[in-house]
């Protein structure tokens, strides 16, 4: 097996028994170089894999569709693997890891036949960074491996920084023949082990996310006393030129990239009020020196929703978009070789192929041309309005937490926590409607603590932040 970027027996150990299980014809290591991201760009696109779009009006971007079977998170099909089902908790699926080891390893045995398999060294959390944690994904998929290239920080110098450790994630992906009554999502959090099979959706396949970065992470930060959560980062400046930080926590789809890329009103930005973006989706937080809580954010782009995005609801994330991006599910404009999404604007195409790579006339269809759920894949960088803390390793300090969801009725707007032992109840009780991001029904009530129930590793009851204040 060819590699050149790491000593570490432990993880080419388990890269020599993945290969072993998979049977792939050939085996590549992602070294993090532009040279083999462009080259893994232009196979994708020769195999269809990837659209190449107008590099003209959108620089670096490329259109993805994925099955139709397989456009959001399963959480009916997600599991955490734990040897006392206790300590996976109420909230969450379980099962035993030797039954699920047996049962995944059988779905995967010799599934790379014919394919590459490819080797993805990554960083959640700056290079350098004493907070920062590595993982390795292997993937038979060219779509996860570019969207790794985005979401994460990855290759060699990934591994550099781990040395001889064996303190790194393992991720197993296999798209498999996306069999949905075979499609799982397990999460190992006492062997550090990730694996999914039979799916190519972005929140099940690319391992650095949900999965490792809230799943196995929180399970990490219960056992090392610091936090994962649910959570976006921003910087709110003030016409003194002071910076203060929050983190606030939404379930998925519910106006966490919105918020955290804010404009603010006019009369405020004529004052000189500012804000800047750290994170818009998750938040590893711990105790600083100082006794103040800090936080990273352990990503280097966003997945973002793209519907309702447009030059009104979010300016910021729309100028993300427009350069080096990977759109999933969207419209494709064939008259200009570009995308569209319902709320980007009110003249939708009329030559154009749909998510599902149907034809679509977007002013006689009846049907929406994009997915609920379609997604852009960009680099925070793009970001008009990113924070000069963005790959600050030490992190930001945090001087207020906010709980939210998307709520019709019956709620107030906002309402404030007379302290931190009621602050921790209002986010314990939290209640939102579900949405696209999740297989299954649309706008339903449902209790969310923290926005974390689908992303706890842990037993909820368990929660770490039942301290009275992050000075203890």
């Amino acid at each position: 097996m060819y590699n050149n970027i790491t000593d570490n027996k432990t993880v080419l150990n388990w890269v020599d028994e993945m290969q072993k299980l998979l049977f792939p014809d050939k085996v590549v290591w992602i070294d993090g170089s532009e040279e083999q991201k462009r080259e893994i760009y232009r196979m994708a696109t020769d195999e269809g894999e990837l659209i190449k779009l107008n590099q003209q009006k959108l620089p670096g971007c490329y259109l993805h569709r994925s099955n139709i079977n397989d456009v959001a998170r399963v959480e009916d099909r997600t599991f955490i693997c734990t040897s006392e089902e206790r300590d996976a908790g109420p909230t969450n699926n379980w099962m035993n890891p030797d039954k699920a080891y047996k049962m995944l390893k059988d779905i995967a045995y010799r599934s790379y036949k014919g394919k590459t398999m490819y080797v993805i060294p990554y960083s959640m959390g700056p290079f350098g960074s004493p907070y920062a944690k590595v993982g390795v994904e292997i993937t038979d998929s060219k779509y996860v491996v570019l969207n790794m290239y985005i979401m994460t920080r990855v290759g060699k110098k990934a591994l550099d920084n781990l040395g001889n450790s064996d303190d790194w994630v393992r991720g197993l992906h296999c798209l498999g023949d996306l069999d949905k009554e075979k499609r799982y999502i397990c999460h190992f959090p006492e062997d550090n082990t990730i694996i999914s099979v039979n799916s190519g959706y972005g929140g099940n396949v690319l391992l650095g996310k949900k999965c490792f970065a809230l799943r196995i992470a929180s399970y990490q930060g219960k056992k090392e006393k610091w936090l994962a959560e649910h959570m976006l980062i921003l910087g709110i400046q003030n016409p003194k030129g002071e910076i203060k930080y929050i983190t606030a926590a939404f379930p998925s789809a519910c106006g966490k990239t919105n918020l955290a890329m804010l404009i603010p009103p006019e009369g405020y930005k004529s004052k000189g009020y500012k804000v800047f973006t750290v994170g818009d989706d998750i938040a590893w937080m711990r105790k600083g020196p100082d006794g103040r809580l800090w936080a990273i954010n352990p990503e280097n782009g966003f997945f973002g929703v793209v519907p309702g995005t447009n030059i009104k609801t979010n300016p910021n994330a729309l100028k993300c978009t427009q350069k080096d991006t990977i759109y999933t599910n969207v419209v494709h404009n064939l008259d200009d070789n570009t995308v569209w999404w319902e709320g980007l604007d009110k003249n939708p195409p009329e030559n154009a192929i749909n998510w599902k790579g149907e034809v679509w006339n977007g002013k006689k269809s009846d049907e929406e041309g994009a997915h609920p759920n379609s997604r852009f894949t960009s680099f925070a960088k793009n970001c008009p309005c990113i924070s000069k803390e963005f790959e600050n390793g030490e992190g930001v300090p945090i001087s207020a937490i906010i709980f939210g969801g998307r709520r019709a009725k019956t709620t107030p707007l906002v309402y404030q926590s007379k302290n931190w032992q009621n602050g921790v109840f209002v986010g314990s009780i939290m209640a939102s409607e579900t949405t696209a991001a999740a297989i299954g029904k649309v706008g339903v009530v449902r209790r969310d603590p923290m926005a974390m129930i689908p992303f706890c590793g842990y037993n909820m009851g368990c929660l770490l932040y039942t301290s009275p204040s992050p000075r203890d």
